[in-house]
């Protein structure tokens, strides 16, 4: 066999090995339920929740507790899942700056099966987009009047 072979096999190996580790660690998108039945099972894997803030009729979150001059460090609220499962989310960082804003909220954690409560890591946010925008109107365009027959 040539170097050259025995080098690009090599270099595959490594290769497989860094795309078996990277898929190892990868998290998954669950919902609360299937959050809880991977607690019951044992598993301290982090996983991806996406839902939405819990608001109320006028668009207020409801059930948020945050208050930076007890302790910045606690941010609680409640998040409704793609299935509409309602649950608490502690997260022991400061409240993200634009979570008011946010259309879809994805939180990165586990199920604490003891107190019944979504542990938090890492909080994502989608905010609307700046670029829709529904209120655009459109403009009436005029013909164009042309100046060589006058």
């Amino acid at each position: 066999m040539k170097k050259s072979h025995i080098i690009a096999l090599g270099v595959i190996a490594i290769a497989v090995g860094i795309i078996i580790s990277t898929v190892g660690d990868a998290s998954t998108y669950v919902s609360f339920s299937e959050a809880e039945e991977i607690a019951k099972e044992g598993s301290s894997k982090s996983i991806h929740v996406v839902g939405s803030l819990k608001k109320d009729n006028q668009g207020n979150i409801v059930g948020m507790i945050y208050d930076p001059v007890t302790d910045p460090n606690s941010f609680q609220f409640t998040m409704i899942d793609s299935l509409h499962r309602e649950e608490r989310v502690i997260y022991n960082q400061p409240k993200p700056q634009d979570l008011d804003k946010s259309e879809k909220v994805v939180v990165v954690g586990s199920m604490d099966l003891k107190n019944k409560v979504f542990r938090a890591e890492q909080i994502l946010l989608k905010c609307p987009s700046k670029y829709n925008n529904n209120n655009l109107e459109a403009e009436e365009s005029k013909p164009a009047v042309s100046m060589k027959n006058q």
